[in-house]
């Protein structure tokens, strides 16, 4: 097993050096810059017939559909569809499905579908409207569970993002882009706490950085607490996993 050293640099300012990660696409407003996807254009009056539906509607005459004209749009730009659900006095529409053009060129670039609950399953966006979608989120109990990002935008995730209780655990990052993760980010409360790096991009984890500065704070907290106060935490060791727990 490859030989893991835990030394004492900020964990934080590691991750600024990998990039910002965009986020996800329904969260996010379009910035100002937003590009025009591929036979889009900011005039309602000329917005393409197929504005790139990603939700299954046509030609499917047990779902309805309803278009309506969100804020800044001259023109209808999210579209809902619904399913009736239950029998007799039980049966009631339920959202199955929403998709929104949120750059107003026309055509649609994000999509969240639901379950019979109205909670959330997936939801695929496409950020910088370049007509191929560059995250992918999934969640369980209508909580994000699982976030996969492209950006580069060549088509494939290079990071991707895990959630426990709708809090952020880990983060598995692919700096060079072959397709497989060579950081690894472990979260505890929501703060970064240690990082494993592939400084040789085999698959092993050559060290792992811990945010020290993090650590010596909780430490003296501890200590100002006094006796009663919490137990000051031992220190670390590495991981045995030499993967970074894939």
């Amino acid at each position: 097993m490859r030989s893991q050293v835990g030394i004492g640099v900020s964990v934080a300012a590691l991750v600024v050096a990998f990039g910002a990660v965009v986020a996800c696409g329904s969260s996010t407003p379009a910035p100002k810059e937003a590009k025009v996807a591929a036979g889009g254009t900011k005039d309602p009056g000329h917005w393409p017939a197929d504005d790139k539906s990603m939700c299954d509607w046509r030609d499917k005459l047990e779902l309805e559909v309803s278009e309506t004209t969100g804020p800044g749009s001259l023109r209808p730009n999210v579209r809902r569809v619904y399913r009736d659900i239950g029998e007799g006095e039980n049966r009631h529409k339920v959202l199955v499905c929403r998709e929104i053009d949120t750059n107003l060129d026309g055509i649609k670039d994000v999509v969240r579908t639901f379950n019979a609950k109205g909670e959330a399953l997936k939801e695929n966006a496409d950020t910088n409207y370049d007509g191929k979608l560059d995250i992918w989120s999934t969640f369980v109990n209508g909580r994000l569970s699982e976030e996969d990002i492209d950006t580069n935008f060549d088509g494939a995730p290079d990071v991707w993002k895990y959630y426990v209780d709708g809090r952020l655990a880990r983060i598995k990052r692919d700096r060079n882009f072959d397709g497989k993760p060579d950081v690894w980010e472990i979260y505890t409360n929501g703060r970064l706490e240690r990082m494993g790096i592939d400084d040789t991009y085999d698959g092993h984890v050559d060290r792992w950085d811990r945010d020290e500065s993090a650590r010596n704070n909780d430490d003296q907290a501890n200590v100002d607490a006094g006796p009663a106060g919490p137990t000051a935490p031992t220190s670390m060791s590495p991981l045995g996993n030499a993967d970074g727990g894939r």
